[in-house]
């Protein structure tokens, strides 16, 4: 299914959480000089104009970056929350105005360096011509193509570390199956790779079969997150909250992602909630 665009949910309460989260694992990966491998199984844009037609159709911006970047000052949430919406700033044109929202390729790649290089998968035809257009550095390929297959090829990879966001749009409920799978294959040919997973918090509670099938299938040091901005009321079908998966979790993420998260809960949950922990332990 290539329907699925997020231009229309850029800069969402789901999309503060996840790249918190990848900003959080990055920042730990740069501590080391050794080259990293950086994939993004669906890259989308990579920068997404918050007064795009699509993105001011539905504004969920509002909801989600815009109350953090308004409350910039107050510098809250500890020393992550601070270098994101540091981060943040400098992918506006003007740093004082917040007019764009940066994809998981910008978050990725925004900090590459030398010996570092990023892989960048997307199967939508429209997506990937923006994609196309944006001024990566000469280190990040743009691949048209499916970010599931494509990461199983390509692994495993030359460099000593490697960093995957697996993000997909679960809109065919057989994503969550084929997410674990993918995980599951990927970690048998690179064990030392830090992945990470989000998947939606519905009602329906499908993102269990993914929990369930990676515990099942014997992977171990899986870390979760979980950001609920309300509870979900009876027969409500709508995203409710935003989760992440991290294997082979950097040292310290959860106390830094529990500080980050509490002001972005009061901020943007009615009322919200976050809990964290390890899903699979060693």
């Amino acid at each position: 299914m290539l329907s699925y665009q997020h231009a229309y949910h850029a800069g969402n309460f789901a999309d503060v959480h996840k790249h918190l989260t990848l900003h959080a694992v990055i920042d730990h990966l740069l501590r080391k000089k050794s080259p990293i491998t950086y994939i993004d199984t669906h890259a989308g844009r990579g920068l997404y104009p918050l007064d795009a037609a699509e993105t001011t159709r539905l504004q969920e911006y509002r909801e989600g970056v815009a109350p953090l970047w308004s409350a910039r000052e107050t510098r809250e949430g500890g020393t992550l929350l601070v270098e994101w919406l540091t981060a943040l700033a400098a992918a506006q044109p003007d740093p004082r105005r917040l007019t764009h929202y940066p994809g998981s390729p910008w978050w990725m790649g925004q900090r590459l360096r030398a010996q570092d290089q990023q892989w960048l998968f997307e199967l939508h035809p429209g997506e990937h011509e923006h994609l196309s257009q944006q001024p990566f550095p000469a280190a990040v390929q743009r691949i048209h193509g499916d970010g599931f297959k494509g990461l199983r090829e390509r692994l495993p990879v030359r460099t000593p570390r490697l960093c995957v966001l697996i993000d997909p749009s679960y809109e065919r409920k057989e994503e969550y199956l084929e997410v674990a799978e993918t995980v599951l294959a990927a970690m048998r040919k690179a064990r030392h790779a830090v992945v990470l997973v989000w998947y939606p918090l519905l009602p329906a509670g499908r993102h269990r079969e993914l929990l369930e099938a990676l515990r099942d299938g014997g992977l171990r040091k899986v870390w979760y997150g979980e950001f609920s901005r309300r509870t979900p009321a009876q027969e409500e079908r709508g995203m409710y909250g935003s989760g992440m998966l991290v294997v082979n979790p950097p040292w310290g993420l959860d106390e830094r992602l529990a500080e980050a998260m509490a002001p972005v809960v009061a901020r943007l949950g009615s009322p919200g909630s976050y809990r964290s922990g390890w899903w699979v332990e060693e």
